[in-house]
């Protein structure tokens, strides 16, 4: 599947040294793994933001009640 951004990105490459190309292809990897992650990462708290909400508000509630208890951070 092609696309004009795709098409204008390869036009782009097509003038720069063999070396540059390299270069810029590995940049955009990385940079594409990073938006493949980001996605991933808006996916799963679009799935999971309710469940969240519930919690800090539970939280919040314990808190209020003075039911809430210190964490010790030495039994993690």
């Amino acid at each position: 599947m092609s696309s004009t951004a795709i098409d204008e990105v390869v036009k782009m490459m097509e003038d720069l040294p063999v070396d540059l190309q390299d270069r810029l292809v590995e940049h955009m990897r990385e940079y594409v793994d990073d938006l493949l992650e980001e996605k991933r990462w808006d996916e799963s708290f679009n799935k999971t933001e309710n469940q969240l909400i519930i919690a800090a508000k539970r939280a919040k509630q314990k808190i209020a009640e003075g039911k809430a208890v210190e964490l010790n951070y030495n039994l993690l």
